[in-house]
């Protein structure tokens, strides 16, 4: 789980394009908002749902489903695992 957990991290950095270490990103910090330290918004999670959907084969499609997906990194992890899309 702590890789899948690191991978995520690495993708969010990566596809909404912040500046920051991929580590040092909480496993329950929250992602979106304006008052949070990575302030993604509706464009990154849009951008962020491609990039999962290429990465894993996965589809989010129910707008309030996935802003509970995405409220963390260990929600995002616990959701792929139980799609079956965690590390072995």
């Amino acid at each position: 789980m702590n890789d899948l957990k690191l991978s995520l991290k690495t993708l969010i950095v990566q596809t909404c394009d912040k500046d920051c270490d991929p580590a040092s990103i909480g496993d329950d910090e929250v992602l979106f908002g304006e008052n949070t330290r990575l302030a993604l918004d509706s464009l990154d999670a849009l951008q962020l749902s491609m990039a999962l959907q290429k990465k894993f084969g996965i589809r989010l499609t129910d707008s309030k489903e996935t802003r509970q997906i995405f409220a963390s990194v260990a929600h995002l992890a616990a959701w792929l695992e139980k799609q079956g899309c965690g590390f072995a």
